[in-house]
């Protein structure tokens, strides 16, 4: 394939750092929208001669006459804006987000007065707080699944009175805090709530500390029953910190008075062409 003299200069001052990548038509449409590691390397990749490219993506570069780029700071932020940018122009080719497919979030119900945990692709100003978005459910389910050990939180449907005869299963295998019993108050249930979501902002250090200590006390005091009690049990297997490790790489905090838009977005290049005549 023969490829313009602009895209060729475009190709050649394309920057190796992560970002969204632009195509367009000669209308000066956008036909298309992606994100990548490395800009350089991704957006090059269209133009190689390579007999495994399906006809969709033929079609495609036999269109572009020009190309635009954002770059940000990591992959995640990508991704962000990756889907942002789908949402506002509707490129044709971006058939995987233009039916409005979101990525998963976990939300936290925090305007409830005992906030639960659940998942959902589509955020709403109703007072929670959201953090994602994550590249599949399946890592969102994993990553649950881990903090639910350490921040156990409400999943059932109960309206919580704290007068209830009896708890459910979820309470005996430590997977649930039982304020539906009065096993532990509002404050203390909003406050393992608020826990949970420090940890997922990245603020940790402060958390781990404080349960260490309540755990050294409980200890001391032979209060082995704590609901919390496996978090920092041993050295070898400690769930707080695989929860740490496996969530720090996947999740950023994302409120919703403050929402990541893709027009917030600065572009440090736009194309290489109109960066270099500036």
């Amino acid at each position: 394939m023969e490829i313009s003299e602009k895209l060729q200069g475009i190709l050649a001052t394309l920057p190796a750092k992560p970002g969204c990548y632009l195509m367009k038509n000669a209308e000066g449409k956008i036909i298309y929208v992606g994100k990548a590691i490395s800009l350089r390397n991704r957006v090059r990749s269209y133009f190689h001669a390579d007999t495994g490219q399906d006809a969709k993506t033929r079609r495609l570069v036999r269109e572009i006459t020009d190309i635009e780029w954002i770059v940000v700071g990591s992959e995640l932020e990508a991704l962000i804006l990756e889907m942002n940018l789908i949402k506002k122009h509707r490129p044709k080719y971006n058939v995987r987000l233009k039916d409005d497919k979101r990525y998963p979030y976990i939300k936290i119900h925090w305007g409830e007065p005992f906030p639960k945990v659940t998942v959902t692709r589509q955020m709403v100003e109703d007072g929670s707080r959201y953090f994602g978005p994550y590249t599949s459910a399946w890592a969102v389910y994993q990553t649950l699944d881990v903090l639910r050990r350490i921040f156990p939180y409400l999943t059932c449907d109960r309206e919580i009175t704290g007068t209830d005869k009896r708890a459910c299963l979820y309470y005996d295998i430590k997977l649930c805090t039982a304020p539906c019993i009065g096993a532990v108050n509002q404050v203390q249930y909003r406050q393992i709530i608020s826990d949970l979501m420090d940890f997922l902002s990245g603020h940790s250090e402060a958390i781990v500390t404080r349960i260490q200590n309540e755990m050294q006390k409980a200890s001391e005091e032979m209060r082995f029953e704590r609901p919390r009690h496996c978090a920092i049990s041993s050295k070898r297997s400690n769930p707080l910190s695989n929860a740490k490790r496996s969530s720090s790489r996947q999740i950023t905090w994302i409120r919703m008075c403050s929402p990541w838009h893709a027009a917030t977005a600065k572009p440090v290049y736009r194309s290489s062409l109109s960066a270099a005549a500036s």
